[in-house]
């Protein structure tokens, strides 16, 4: 009996044991898979802020293409000799310079040819050359392009004109208005950067003797007394750029008073697909327009030419190419001694006053915006 008793406590000892040994294997398995399931998506959690904090966010900036257009430039003996003996920065100082260069793209009217042959025209006032070895100036402050449409291009005629065709080409500067061709004459110049086209073409209104148009005399310059060709040149380069601006040599000069045609074929111009008009030629400042929502800009006046400038600006537009918008502002600058500078505060404030006053529908604000 006794025995019975034993061996029965025995069986009830044993799987007393079992079944506490039994409990504690199955809850430290799934103590186990609990703490795994856990660090699993801890470790991917501080991976991932890891991660997080080792990479700035990805935010989309908007890439701006920026162009600066200036007036007449005409490298006259005081601004060679300011050149030869101070260098680039008795051309332009150093500010501004820097705007230019610094641009995406920059382009003047050249107001000269580039050449040491050919004769002097007749019966002309004015006549400009430059020796073609200071086209040094024109790169060190980053001119891409410029216009040869104007009155002086051909001041020495056809040998000086197509010595100024091989400089620029040399150079690997840009050039429209004049052409071996009425084709060369009228081709675009293309500013094609950050996913945006633009196409500029060059026109006269202004020659001395009907000899000088291209389609007269080759090579020769590309005239817009008739603006039919012109306009044919901005309706086909608006089917091929995203903007079309025209560089239109036009106006009388020293005066800010408009002749009729230039609003006339500025309506035309911007009528025909024109984003813009660039004007020169009246040696000042003439106003802004803008018309049907495009501006017309009548003269930049002159940027570097004799000793003084009272006043001129360069023309800043800061394309948009996320909003698809360009944006227009005027760098104020004058010359003195022969060497073209930013305005101060108190003279640009001026200059957008006195603007504002010649200008129609547009306003100029105190940082130089044109609204």
């Amino acid at each position: 009996m006794k025995k019975r008793v034993l061996i029965t406590i025995l069986i009830v000892v044993l799987l007393g044991l079992a079944i506490v040994a039994g409990l504690f294997i199955y809850a430290k398995f799934f103590e186990n898979k609990d703490n795994d399931s856990k660090s699993e998506p801890t470790s991917s959690t501080d991976n991932s802020n890891d991660n997080n904090n080792n990479k700035e966010p990805e935010v989309k900036q908007p890439v701006n293409t920026s162009m600066l257009f200036t007036g007449d430039v005409l490298l006259s003996e005081y601004v060679l000799s300011n050149y030869n003996s101070k260098g680039i920065d008795g051309v332009v100082e150093g500010s501004l310079r820097e705007d230019m260069v610094n641009a995406d793209f920059a382009m003047v009217n050249e107001e000269f040819p580039f050449s040491n042959r050919g004769t002097k025209a007749p019966d002309k006032q004015y006549t400009f050359r430059v020796d073609p070895k200071y086209v040094s100036i024109f790169k060190e402050l980053g001119i891409d392009a410029v216009g040869l449409a104007n009155n002086h291009v051909l001041d020495f005629g056809k040998e000086a004109l197509e010595d100024t065709f091989t400089t620029l080409n040399n150079a690997g500067i840009l050039f429209t208005g004049s052409g071996n061709n009425l084709a060369e004459a009228s081709k675009l110049v293309v500013c094609d950067k950050n996913g945006v086209k633009v196409g500029i073409v060059a026109a006269s209104r202004v020659i001395p003797v009907v000899e000088w148009n291209v389609k007269n005399s080759q090579p020769g310059v590309f005239t817009a007394y008739d603006p039919t060709d012109l306009i044919g040149v901005v309706q086909k380069a608006k089917t091929e750029c995203d903007l079309v601006y025209v560089m239109i040599h036009w106006g009388t000069e020293h005066t800010d008073k408009l002749e009729e045609y230039q609003k006339t074929i500025g309506h035309q111009l911007i009528d025909a697909g024109a984003d813009g008009v660039i004007g020169a030629h009246p040696h000042v400042v003439q106003g802004i327009e803008r018309y049907n929502g495009k501006p017309i800009f009548y003269s930049l006046g002159n940027y570097i030419f004799n000793q003084n400038i009272e006043r001129t600006f360069a023309l800043k537009i800061d394309y948009d190419n996320v909003n698809k918008t360009p944006n227009y502002s005027l760098i104020p600058a004058k010359a003195v001694g022969a060497t073209t500078r930013k305005m101060s505060s108190e003279e640009a404030s001026s200059l957008y006053s006195y603007l504002n006053s010649i200008s129609t529908d547009v306003s100029i604000d105190e940082g130089g915006n044109v609204k």
